[in-house]
């Protein structure tokens, strides 16, 4: 690259961040965490901005935390009855990143999560309990290694808002659930490795 054209990409980046920097007031979203901020109507997730994590102990050492790189989520809300609002989930289990392959292989193996024999795991709500101004309860099935049980979600709302970015309406949530992992059939190791597993979704929705 000549010198005057590093030069022209060098005021251009320079020119760009001013312009980001200005213009951020007015691009930054106006999140309100009120009821009245998560409308009615059926969303989708954006899937650039979620996380699927669990977490384990592992022989009290250090928690031991993975990632599901693949996963969908439909929710369905009505605000004059927020009880009987519909989330269904679905879940890659072949998407396991832990940062290393090797091991990954393993758990998705047989001994774990036989990822070749049950490829998806899923949660439907069955029931939505409201416990404050912007958290709740989530009940529902959750199916994994092909074993069906209920489990229970935290749910907190992060707030709604247009986001000039995405040229739309979003909300956010954060959940959290503790399952008993013997529950679904995955129990290698059990009482040497604890069998409870913490999971923890951080999740954005784009209104249909």
């Amino acid at each position: 690259m000549s010198v005057s054209l590093k030069v022209l990409a060098a005021t251009a980046l320079i020119a760009a961040a001013g312009c980001t920097s200005v213009l951020a007031p007015a691009l930054k979203p106006n999140v309100r965490t009120e009821a009245t901020a998560l409308r009615d109507g059926a969303y989708m997730l954006d899937k650039d901005h979620a996380a699927l994590l669990f977490g384990i102990d592992h022989l009290g050492f250090s928690t031991f935390t993975g990632r599901f790189e693949r996963f969908d989520v439909s929710l369905d809300f009505d605000a004059d009855n927020p009880q009987a609002a519909r989330i269904e989930a679905v879940i890659d289990m072949t998407s396991l990143d832990i940062a290393n392959d090797e091991f990954a292989a393993t758990l998705m193996g047989p001994d774990w999560f036989d990822a070749g024999a049950y490829p998806e795991a899923s949660f439907r709500s069955t029931a939505i309990t409201l416990t404050g101004d912007n958290s709740g309860e989530m009940i529902g099935e959750m199916t994994l290694h092909g074993v069906t049980a209920p489990v229970s979600f935290e749910v907190t709302f992060n707030g709604g808002g247009r986001d000039r970015l995405r040229g739309a309406y979003i909300v956010g949530f954060s959940t959290r659930a503790m399952i008993d992992r013997t529950a679904f059939g995955v129990s290698r190791f059990s009482g040497l490795i604890t069998d409870a597993v913490e999971i923890t979704i951080e999740a954005e929705f784009i209104q249909k």
